[in-house]
């Protein structure tokens, strides 16, 4: 990592609020930016020292550093020092900058009614974010300590038995993101979910870690990642800890890799939940998950499709959708407190019990194979589709598992609709209605 205290002038862009930052390039001053268009722009931020909102800030240096071409890069340190946001940021159309996060960023949740009045929407089932980043060619290294504390606590006490609160901000949203990497980073206690990924392709994440606990009311919507309209997403070494969806694909997510990730506590790998919006043709493609480690997660992977009826409007509403997901596997070593493997196609959280056969949405060529490991259950799988789209090309196969209670090897395949099942038969039939919650 560059060391930037030694090599920055000795001179500071000035603003109403005081020094920002400082900033390398031509030599200039606040009246004259527009003299280091052609030069390297590389900013350090420095933070109040009293508690204000380091927003502003932190907004300024990505608008003066943050716009560069491929072979000027720009430039943009946080130091190992706590900085305080209050307010929202929207830091997006980046270009060809390298963040470097070296301290805390530290979400003040005092004002929660300014949070559900402002957060910023996403363009995904009504939700909204605390932080809007997107770009091309970007790189944001927390280099194993950088720190995003949104001090969630304030929202899980807030929220107890709410689900999606509208207002209720993600942590960070990455949208319209390109050809850019992510690494080195540490999430504690995230608002809500704790990053989206949306409309965004060829973006790697590695070396990530997530911890969302609670400690009182439950920690619900505390998703680790949720990809969405994005293609060729690699999500790679991450260790999450949370009380919901640990890795997630929704809709139009396509060429997705999650691999040598350690998931606890949480829900394990999500597809879905989709099909939430009436008459709407969306798809899960050619998604990958391997060496994947549950410990403790209610399943290690499980699909989610909404009801063929609509009932209400998102984010806790809908219904009626169409389209398919195909092309998923996974591989890996697991816990889970329940069945390991479910597809509900029964989704309804809009009140009353879902209609489960009457999805059109299509689940099909789903393989999980070379799974080793202990759960809480009789059942290697509960697949519930959609008699009205039947579930096809179902694969199971080197399943190894050991029920964690008896001592015994599950052996139980509960269906319903599911035709041309592979390396399993069905033993019985679905008898309670699960949505996946």
């Amino acid at each position: 990592m560059p060391e930037f205290r030694d090599k920055f002038p000795r001179y500071s862009i000035q603003s109403t609020i005081g020094p920002m930052f400082r900033m390398q390039g031509s030599r200039t001053n606040g009246r004259n930016l527009q003299a280091v268009d052609t030069a390297m722009r590389h900013g350090t931020v420095t933070p109040n020292t009293d508690g204000r909102d380091d927003a502003e800030r932190i907004q300024a240096a990505f608008t003066y550093c943050g716009h560069n071409s491929a072979d000027k890069r720009g430039e943009i340190l946080f130091l190992n020092k706590t900085y305080t946001i209050k307010s929202v940021m929207n830091t997006t159309h980046l270009s060809n900058v390298d963040i470097y996060l070296k301290g805390t960023l530290s979400w003040d949740n005092t004002n929660i009614s300014y949070w559900l009045n402002n957060s910023l929407p996403v363009g995904l089932q009504n939700q909204s974010s605390a932080w809007l980043l997107g770009g091309t060619g970007l790189t944001f290294s927390g280099n194993g300590y950088g720190t995003f504390n949104g001090n969630g606590q304030a929202w899980y006490d807030y929220n107890d038995g709410h689900s999606n609160l509208k207002g209720r901000p993600h942590q960070i949203t990455v949208g319209n993101m390109t050809n850019s990497h992510f690494s080195g980073l540490r999430f504690i206690n995230s608002q809500m979910w704790t990053m989206t990924v949306i409309n965004s392709d060829s973006v790697l994440l590695e070396d990530v870690y997530v911890n969302t606990t609670s400690h009182g009311a439950s920690a619900d919507n505390t998703d680790g990642l949720d990809i969405a309209y994005s293609n060729n997403i690699t999500i790679r070494r991450w260790e999450v800890i949370n009380g919901d969806d640990s890795l997630s694909c929704k809709d139009n997510s396509t060429n997705i890799i999650f691999e040598d990730c350690i998931l606890r506590k949480g829900n394990g790998v999500a597809i879905g939940s989709i099909g939430q919006y009436e008459g709407q043709f969306s798809t899960i493609q050619n998604v990958t998950a391997r060496n994947i480690t549950s410990i403790g997660t209610k399943y290690a992977a499980y699909i989610k499709t909404w009801t063929g009826e609509r009932h209400g409007y998102p984010p806790n509403g809908g219904g009626g959708g169409l389209g398919f997901a195909s092309n998923i596997s996974f591989q890996g070593t697991i816990n889970t407190r329940s069945v390991p493997f479910l597809f509900t196609q029964c989704t309804n959280y809009g009140g009353g019990k879902g209609n489960c056969d009457s999805s059109m949405f299509n689940v099909r060529n789903i393989v999980i194979k070379d799974v080793t490991g202990t759960v809480n259950s009789s059942n290697v799988a509960e697949l519930q589709c959609s008699a009205a789209s039947p579930c096809t090309n179902i694969s199971f196969g080197g399943i190894n598992l050991v029920n964690s209670t008896k001592g015994t090897k599950p052996s139980g395949y509960l269906c319903h609709s599911v035709e041309t099942p592979v390396g399993f038969r069905c033993t019985g039939n679905i008898t309670t209605t699960n949505n996946g919650s």
